[in-house]
């Protein structure tokens, strides 16, 4: 019987039947998790190791021998066979693989580690019908054609690890706000809990100030801060707390990544806005916030974002999306050097301000 599920699920199994598994997806952090959980299950001993074969340079014969060669340190036990990075090998391999995954060998067990995994392709399919395939992606919600950070379900993740793997009870403001301030980036909120769990002290209650406290860092609080001020329009605040981090020696692409995910979700709101309209709906834009990924339990959050927004303006709002794609290309083509990656970003964060625009523009 096969099976597909998120990581977050995986990671609660007990037991695995699979000959043929596939790890796929962009989260480098649930990817990690998934593959070491996969060799617990599969292997009877942890000190017994998988076969691990790089895809790029892996050919099917030498992938099917170590299938069918008994373990050696386990010979009544099922061998596992990792082929990393196996995009280019699954490509290459396909229609083999189509053939293989209903019949696979009962010696050992197939895992493929890739990060694109469509769901379309009859090797997906079948997968899913005779193996496990395990994604690793930041869970979304559907809402109409738009997809957006399932919140609730990543606060309820947060909650649940922190518990379980920081003996720590996190509270369900105190997982918001950490969210807010570090985005659906897992490794580094893995960090942060394991820093607040600490700081908790014997009882391990995490609240919500102890996040305002020590969540995150200063680099964290004033990444956030260099958002918080320029949606604001508060340019000047902005262009001082970015060069404070760029001086302190913060990457310009780390930086973009927690001001993309920021801007991203002003921009869903945007066209949540936009589709309404388009269909003779009235929303408020706190309604079209909320679906967009912010917490409606944080009415000061969402307040805030409401002013932001209005300050952004609906034309330029509207434009978020084109000014995200072209400041990543910037930065990682024409203005990956450290002086022109800073003019990147500081070019992103005026666009905010509308006292600078060419013309002024409503809500």
């Amino acid at each position: 019987m096969g099976q597909t599920v998120h990581a977050f699920e995986f990671l609660d199994q007990p037991v695995v039947a699979a000959r043929v598994i596939v790890v796929f997806g962009d989260e480098p952090f649930l990817r990690h998790l998934a593959l070491q959980h996969t060799r617990r299950l599969v292997l009877a001993d942890d000190d017994i190791p998988p076969t691990t074969i790089d895809g790029p340079t892996a050919s099917w014969p030498d992938v099917m021998d170590e299938l069918c060669t008994r373990s050696l340190f386990d010979p009544g036990g099922a061998r596992l066979v990792q082929v990393r990075d196996a995009d280019d090998f699954v490509q290459l391999h396909r229609s083999r693989l189509e053939a293989y995954v209903g019949h696979a060998t009962a010696t050992g067990v197939l895992l493929l580690e890739v990060t694109k995994w469509a769901a379309n392709t009859r090797l997906y399919k079948l997968v899913g019908q005779h193996g496990l395939q395990v994604e690793c992606r930041v869970p979304v919600v559907e809402r109409g054609r738009q997809k957006t950070v399932d919140q609730a379900r990543l606060t309820s993740w947060l909650i649940d690890w922190a518990r379980t793997r920081h003996a720590a009870q996190l509270s369900k403001t105190a997982a918001a706000l950490l969210l807010e301030r570090v985005g659906p980036e897992f490794g580094v909120l893995d960090q942060e809990l394991a820093k607040l769990a600490l700081y908790a002290g014997g009882k391990g209650q995490i609240s919500e100030k102890l996040v305002r406290e020590t969540g995150g860092g200063w680099r964290a609080q004033t990444a956030w801060e260099v958002i918080d001020a320029a949606l604001a329009g508060r340019s000047a605040e902005a262009l001082a707390q970015l060069d404070r981090l760029l001086q302190a020696g913060e990457s310009p692409l780390a930086l973009f990544g927690p001001i993309s995910w920021s801007l991203r979700r002003f921009a869903a709101a945007t066209r949540i806005i936009q589709r309404a309209e388009r269909l003779g709906a009235r929303l408020s834009l706190a309604e079209a916030l909320e679906q967009a990924g912010f917490f409606k339990w944080q009415r000061e959050a969402i307040q805030t974002a409401e002013r932001q927004l209005k300050q952004l303006g609906r034309v330029r709002a509207g434009q978020l999306h084109q000014w995200l794609l072209e400041t990543d290309l910037a930065l990682k083509g024409s203005h990956s050097s450290p002086d022109m990656a800073r003019l990147a970003l500081e070019q992103l964060l005026l666009r905010m301000d509308q006292r600078l625009a060419p013309h002024r523009t409503g809500a």
